[in-house]
Order: structure tokens, then C-alpha cells, then sequence
């Protein structure tokens, strides 16, 4: 499963990307608007840093509009992917854009039957979102389950990016049942890390090793 860093803050990502563990980022409006600088400066500086694809989403909802701005963020650099929500009006514009060779992620994806849409016009990536279903007591993976299940039956292409990923059992869920790719926040990221039986075994041997040396 690849791993993307959930997040358009460059040094988040930077940090990430030394450890030779990120695969992508991911980012949205919400999170872009989080950062200083315009919007192509930031992407473009995100590219740079990241030998991945860099997923940028445009901000209109009207077909032209979205298709024009769209293509505006795939000049910006050769790892861009267009991210779209899934609209009518963005799957249009993403059977457009990917006529072109231009990569499309669908994203805001809630149910199979979504993704299966998503596919059928020539997305790259398709986003289901895990931790908001969670939200509202439905079971995320068993949606991400059924995506992948629909994928397998027909051959399709389309990358499965699980996302709203809220901590670690929902990383351990997407792997589970074979997303391809996660996105992470960073904050969860580091958390994959921890655990207390590491620090514990880790401090005894440094605590046997000290004595050993008196």
C-alpha cells in the first residue's frame, strides 16, 4: 500500500519525505487555505518536494470553469492530478480531462456504487472517505470493501486512495482490505510509529547496556 501525506504544509511534508516512507500528497481547499502563499506557489513548492504525484483540487463547480481550471493545475507541474468531487459535472469533466492524459482523482466518494461511476469514466484515482461514514455509523471499510470487491470483478485501473483516515485502525483497516494507496495526516503518520512495548524494550536496553559498562 502507498503511503501520502494528508496535507498541503511544506515542512510536514518535507519531514516525511526524508524518512524515504511517502508515495503523494494529498491536498484540498481546506487545507491549502491553511498555509501562507498563492495557491500555485504552494503547489508547485509541494511538487518540488515530493517524487509522487501531487494532487491539487480546483475550487468552481460549473463544467467549464471546473475544466478550465483543471487544466490550469496540471501545467503547474508534471505530478499534478486533478482532484474533482464527485459531481455529474465533475465526472464530465473528468472523461475530458482523461481523454487527454490528463490523471483525475474523484474524491468526496461515499458508496460503491459512486465509485463504480468513477471508474467507468477513466478516473486514475477514485477517494473514498473512511472516517466520515464512521462519523455518521456507518462502516467505512466495508464500503472501501465493496469499492475494491466491484474493482477486482471488472479489471478496472482505477487506484483505490483511502482517505478521512482519523488514526491508526483506520490506516490497519484500509491496508486490511487492500487500498491501494492511504492518506494520511501527519499527525497519524507519526502515531503509526508508536507503541509502548517499543520505548519500554528500548529503555531496558539502554538501561542493561549503562550497567554493563560501570
Amino acid at each position: 500500500m502507498k503511503i501520502y501525506a494528508d496535507t498541503a504544509n511544506i515542512e510536514e511534508i518535507k519531514n516525511i519525505a526524508a524518512m524515504g516512507l511517502l508515495d503523494g500528497v494529498t491536498t484540498n481547499p481546506s487545507l491549502v487555505a491553511k498555509e501562507k502563499g498563492e495557491f500555485k506557489e504552494i503547489m508547485a513548492n509541494i511538487c518540488e518536494a515530493v517524487n509522487g504525484p501531487v494532487h491539487a483540487e480546483p475550487v468552481s463547480l460549473e463544467a467549464g470553469p471546473m475544466e478550465k481550471e483543471s487544466r490550469e493545475l496540471a501545467e503547474i507541474h508534471k505530478n499534478i492530478v486533478v482532484k474533482i468531487p464527485m459531481i455529474p459535472t465533475g465526472l464530465a469533466v473528468c472523461k475530458k480531462l482523461s481523454q487527454d492524459d490528463i490523471p483525475v482523482n474523484i474524491t468526496l466518494v461515499f458508496n460503491a456504487t459512486q465509485a463504480l461511476l468513477c471508474a467507468k469514466t477513466g478516473a486514475a484515482y477514485v477517494t473514498p472517505f473512511l472516517g466520515r461514514l464512521d462519523d455518521i455509523s456507518n462502516i467505512g471499510v466495508e464500503m472501501l470493501s465493496d469499492i475494491i470487491q466491484i474493482y477486482e470483478n471488472y479489471a478496472f485501473e482505477t487506484e483505490i486512495l483511502a482517505a478521512s483516515l482519523r488514526h491508526p485502525v483506520h490506516v490497519l483497516e484500509a491496508a486490511l482490505a487492500g487500498a491501494d494507496i492511504a492518506t494520511i495526516p501527519a499527525k497519524v503518520f507519526h502515531q503509526l510509529f508508536k507503541h509502548p512495548l517499543t520505548d519500554r524494550g528500548i529503555e531496558a536496553f539502554l538501561s542493561d547496556w549503562e550497567k554493563a559498562k560501570k
